[in-house]
């Protein structure tokens, strides 16, 4: 068996497309989700994400913190063997660009 397990995860976003699915290592951290999604975020969205803090991660109604890896947040029960594990992207601009 393989040091590393390799978890396929797709990214859904506020208006229900998709980035992804990607394999990523269980060793990946969630910092690191983060900023693939930055970087692949499709063009002509409305909201648009300008900096990993901008983006919140949620699985199974748990919101990821950044230094957990992927195989720390997987749920083992209700997985599909070889199945693709959705994310969503929540994306929060921060406050201070916010008018009051």
């Amino acid at each position: 068996m393989p040091d590393e397990e390799l978890i396929d995860i797709k990214f859904r976003l506020y208006d229900g497309s998709d980035i992804g699915p990607f394999r990523y290592s269980s060793a990946s951290t969630v910092d690191m989700l983060k900023q693939r999604i930055v970087s692949d975020w499709p063009k002509g969205k409305t909201i648009v994400p300008k900096a990993v803090t901008e983006i919140k991660l949620i699985s199974s109604g748990k919101i990821l913190e950044n230094n957990k890896t992927v195989g720390q947040c997987k749920i083992p029960y209700g997985e599909v063997p070889g199945g693709v594990i959705i994310m969503h992207v929540v994306v929060q601009p921060s406050l201070a660009k916010t008018k009051t």
